[in-house]
């Protein structure tokens, strides 16, 4: 699907389309990147490596549901339209009418393979053919490629096995299932499969849960707090935001809609954290070996930026930047784990963070200068 106004694309002398900014990914970080420029009456392009918008949240398990109702699951301009929590099919079809009522110009299918300076821009190489721009804003978020541990492959043929990322429903699964991984798709995954009838294993540190029902009556009150809270306290501003930082990147979020006291009373059994295999079978830091048919890593993402020919990382891989904005001149990121607050890396936090890098491209150099927007609104 293509969503493009070509007014918005100039063709340099050589062939080769040159645009003012460039936001690499379509999902609801680089939609609300392409709102607020936008309304700031900028020249932009979305690309993004998916056939349609949406698609990222259609290729999720069947059952999900966002944590969020629909006034915090909706992008800024335009609510999403359903009565309760989305699931992901919804806030799919979501995103693309999103970018339709907009009419923000989206490349889809187009996936951008190399990045790299060009004088005092950027140059793009993309499955497309090659783009120049004077900004880039990355917005393709921190979960890009599935991790698994390296023992995985000592695991027995016999047992299948399948990242969160692959998976769909329980029709997926054989017998006595191990999920690696308690954090919030570990343990809904372990909820389904028990429900389904499997008798299922749950490996991991309890990361902790938040108190309270998401869908009972007073997290009507309870939630605008929270929300407040995650965007504007736990931020890198402050200390307590900044030990949040610390405790969510080494031990993950807490629990939001399945409980620890909801996998008990299933009968998810609890195990200790999968540290090694033994003879084809995973075995516990406890010692115990367990005998599981199917194997589901829950074990998150990484981030990818190995096609980034910049020094936008450190020597390790992490990347450098201040609230988004990278020392090299002209680059921005925008949906990354804390990159700000607690809320960055949510549909919620992205509309303040969006704002921030509008604000930071008002002060770069440039033939389309940005107007920076009022910070009261931030």
């Amino acid at each position: 699907m293509t969503t493009e106004r070509m007014h918005l694309v100039q063709t340099q002398a050589d062939g080769i389309e040159s645009i003012s900014t460039v936001i690499i990914g379509g999902g609801q970080a680089g939609l609300v990147m392409g709102y607020h420029l936008q309304r700031h009456g900028q020249q932009f392009l979305i690309l993004d490596a998916q056939p349609r918008i949406g698609d990222t949240w259609r290729n999720r398990w069947d059952s999900l549901r966002l944590f969020t109702p629909p006034k915090y699951s909706s992008l800024p301009g335009s609510p999403i339209q359903v009565s309760s929590f989305p699931t992901h099919s919804e806030m799919a079809d979501y995103l693309e009418a999103y970018a339709r009522h907009f009419d923000l110009p989206v490349r889809s299918g187009v996936r951008v393979n190399r990045l790299s300076r060009r004088d005092a821009g950027f140059r793009l190489e993309t499955s497309d053919g090659e783009l120049r721009a004077e900004r880039v804003v990355i917005a393709t978020g921190g979960y890009q490629t599935p991790v698994v541990p390296n023992f995985a492959a000592e695991l027995a043929p016999s047992i299948r096995q399948l990242h969160s990322d692959a998976y769909r429903s329980s029709e997926q699964l054989d017998g006595t299932v191990l999920v690696v991984g308690a954090g919030n798709s570990g343990a809904e995954i372990a909820l389904e499969a028990t429900k389904s009838g499997h008798s299922t294993l749950l490996a991991g540190r309890h990361p902790g849960e938040i108190p309270f029902r998401i869908e009972a009556r007073k997290a009507r009150v309870l939630v605008p707090i929270v929300m407040f809270v995650f965007r504007r306290i736990l931020t890198l501003d402050t200390p307590m935001g900044r030990k949040m930082r610390g405790a969510s990147i080494e031990h993950g979020k807490p629990l939001v809609r399945t409980k620890l006291s909801d996998l008990q009373k299933a009968g998810v059994q609890r195990v200790g954290r999968v540290a090694d295999i033994r003879d084809g079978l995973p075995v516990t830091v406890d010692g115990d070996v367990l005998e599981p048919q199917t194997v589901v890593w829950c074990t998150g993402y990484r981030s990818d930026y190995s096609w980034i020919d910049l020094p936008a990382t450190d020597d390790h891989g992490p990347l450098i930047t201040d609230r988004g904005v990278s020392p090299e001149a002209g680059l921005y990121f925008l949906g990354l784990e804390f990159q700000y607050a607690v809320a960055s890396a949510t549909i919620q936090g992205l509309d303040q963070d969006a704002r921030f890098l509008l604000r930071a491209m008002a002060k770069q150099p440039s033939a389309h200068p940005v107007a920076a927007p009022e910070r009261a609104a931030a």
